[in-house]
């Protein structure tokens, strides 16, 4: 399937979830590309969410199942996002039918899954974009392209922070019931390591082995804060508490969090030494969010220096920030466009899931697994 010149995509919306409807998230920021795309429909199993979604973002068609969407709207792609147990049946069907797909993590709950998601897409001539998105974030590119040029020499090993306090653990609150992240087939390490997975491999390139360290830190939780779930008694079924480490061969290594305990930090997000420097990619917010520490800053002088080059990449990394989720979209109307292989891409996304597969096989093993799969 392609499309007919350059007119908008042809979107459907598959969840009226915060993902879908809250200020970050998708619909809220697609007026920014609305040259590119067209929300033309929305499905909820809960029709009375869609159908409010519907009024809010202006988009013509509501539907309570993923079958109606595709049935009776006219679409081009599908946005998938779906709770993360649901992502590979969904995604499948949405590929069999022919449509582009832009989807949230991870990509499958298994292997199977994932392979029979890629292969359809393939057989189908359809592109997939996979969350997260940060490897098309202007400070990610900029990390990987000082990396490649030899900034801080032989990588030795990588500090991965992927991690917060859990939904519901803010003095904030959270607007939906957060007890669904809490339970088998969801957790932190579906939720949150998988950033920091995507983040280190997208840097690095694939990894070859993982050992990994989980568990459970409090058998319930409460949620902390104002609105209507304040107080809620959370039981905890999935594992909480997630540490592993990669191995990229040649001695290189990363230790990566997917964990709810996470409350605050200073530290970088993600640090990576090697033997000519160290570069920090600092928190989003930070007024330069790249610093890096060189043996060779000046004659005989070793210390942190800004890396040059960044400020040219400000506009592009305002333009993402304003993009919110949505940026998902746009790189997929991009890439059929262009008929260019996401950035964002499916095998990627697969990698990402066999890491986190083996997270949790080798917690109850203890034993370091090898990795088959690559992007």
């Amino acid at each position: 399937m392609t499309e007919e010149g350059n007119r908008p995509m042809r979107v459907g919306m598959l969840g009226a979830g915060m993902i879908a409807t809250v200020g970050y998230g998708i619909l809220p920021n697609l007026h920014h590309i609305a040259d590119k795309v067209e929300v033309v429909a929305i499905a909820d199993p809960v029709l009375e969410r869609a159908q409010q979604a519907a009024k809010d973002f202006n988009i013509p068609a509501a539907y309570a199942t993923l079958e109606e969407l595709l049935d009776k709207a006219e679409l081009d792609a599908v946005v998938n996002v779906t709770p993360i147990t649901y992502h590979g049946e969904t995604s499948l069907k949405i590929v069999q039918a022919g449509k582009h797909l832009a989807t949230e993590k991870p990509l499958a709950a298994t292997m199977d899954e994932a392979d029979a998601i890629i292969e359809t897409a393939a057989s189908n001539g359809v592109t997939i974009v996979s969350s997260p998105p940060d490897m098309i974030d202007p400070v990610y590119q900029e990390a990987q392209r000082l990396l490649a040029e030899g900034m801080v020499g032989k990588v030795a090993f990588a500090r991965v922070r992927s991690s917060h306090g859990g939904p519901g653990g803010s003095i904030h609150g959270w607007p939906m019931d957060p007890s669904w992240f809490y339970q088998q087939g969801s957790g932190p390490l579906l939720d949150m390591g998988v950033y920091g997975i995507h983040e280190i491999t997208g840097l690095l390139g694939p990894a070859k082995r993982v050992v990994a360290f989980s568990g459970i830190t409090e058998p319930t939780r409460h949620v902390r804060g104002p609105g209507p779930f304040s107080g809620l008694e959370m039981e905890v079924t999935a594992d909480d508490n997630n540490l592993f480490m990669l191995d990229f061969g040649q001695s290189t290594f990363a230790v990566v969090d997917g964990s709810f305990n996470v409350l605050a930090s200073k530290s970088p997000k993600l640090e990576i030494f090697g033997r000519r420097g160290v570069l920090n990619v600092l928190p989003h917010g930070s007024t330069d969010p790249l610093e890096v520490f060189r043996t060779d800053v000046m004659p005989g002088v070793d210390g942190w220096a800004a890396p040059g080059g960044w400020s040219h990449l400000r506009a592009r990394q305002t333009w993402w920030s304003n993009l919110g989720r949505g940026i998902l979209v746009d790189h997929l109307v991009d890439c059929v466009r262009s008929n260019v292989k996401p950035v964002l891409s499916a095998e990627h996304a697969r990698h990402a899931l066999e890491i986190m597969i083996k997270v949790s096989e080798s917690s109850r093993s203890g034993q370091a697994l090898d990795l088959t799969t690559s992007f």
